[in-house]
């Protein structure tokens, strides 16, 4: 069974870029979400975003349409999709990049998410990340696969000093880099109100989660003003990256359920 759901999207060039380098798609009826951050020559980072995002849209819905066996009655195991979808992007990024002249080099971070029942599967490359925010608390729940957090597994860097004097956007992942990657993916228990948050670096490089925290509690009554916020807070601070973030909302209703009570209140109010 489907969690009720909520989504919103935004995503902006930022101050610096001169075109936009991040792709996001959203397919609300199977609680997914998938944002990829591009890297490359000129445009190429497009390219690899926007097919990463393509491909991994296309094979989730037509895997968990077509079910194991192809038998659509069948128990479909979200992980596995997830990765063999992430896999396919990577392997198609990769030989463009080795055949078309202008594509060399080129790669994308991508962060996934898959809401059903009382679960959220999440799948990532690189350093685009998936946050949580429940019971005010915002916590990461991806790993930035990065040079910084290398130096902090390494115990070379705090945090604070890694982020101060370690060189920012050196992934030591990313899809299309090489003709096999190392994808994280694992599965967390949703509850009623949590609001996931998945975002390109340009937003957590430019604004500190305390401050992300604050944001969308203030604007969690509306997730598509609270993605609009962030995106402009990050420009606020310089906007040195484009900026993209997808918001989901676990509902504790239903959007139809709470339609129909509103209406009947309503209605009650006349009498």
């Amino acid at each position: 069974m489907y969690a009720p759901l909520e989504i919103a999207s935004a995503s902006d060039t930022g101050r610096r870029r001169p075109h936009n380098e991040d792709s996001t798609a959203t397919v609300l009826r199977h609680g997914l979400a998938i944002l990829a951050d591009g890297m490359g020559g000129y445009k190429a980072g497009e390219v690899a975003s926007a097919l990463a995002v393509t491909i991994i849209l296309h094979d989730v819905v037509a895997g968990l349409k077509n079910g194991p066996g192809g038998d659509p009655r069948n128990e479909i195991n979200r992980a596995s999709v997830l990765r063999k979808a992430i896999n396919h992007a990577n392997e198609d990024i990769y030989a463009m990049a080795q055949t078309e002249a202008e594509c060399q080099g080129m790669g994308t971070t991508v962060v996934t998410s898959l809401v059903y029942g009382d679960k959220i599967t999440i799948g990532n490359v690189g350093d685009s990340r998936l946050y949580r925010l429940r019971a005010g608390e915002l916590r990461q729940l991806t790993k930035d696969h990065s040079l910084i957090q290398e130096l902090i597994d390494r115990g070379l860097y705090s945090p604070e000093e890694a982020a101060a004097h370690a060189p920012k956007n050196l992934v030591t992942r990313a899809l299309g880099l090489e003709l096999e990657v190392d994808i994280d993916i694992f599965e967390e228990k949703i509850e009623r109100g949590d609001i996931y948050l998945l975002c390109s670096d340009g937003l957590n490089d430019m604004v500190p989660d305390d401050e992300i925290l604050l944001i969308l509690s203030k604007y969690s009554a509306n997730l598509l003003q609270a993605a609009e916020e962030l995106v402009r807070q990050a420009n606020s601070y310089g906007g040195l990256d484009n900026i993209s973030v997808v918001l989901l909302r676990v509902m504790e209703t239903t959007p139809v359920v709470a339609g129909q009570v509103k209406r009947f209140l309503n209605r009650l109010a006349r009498v």
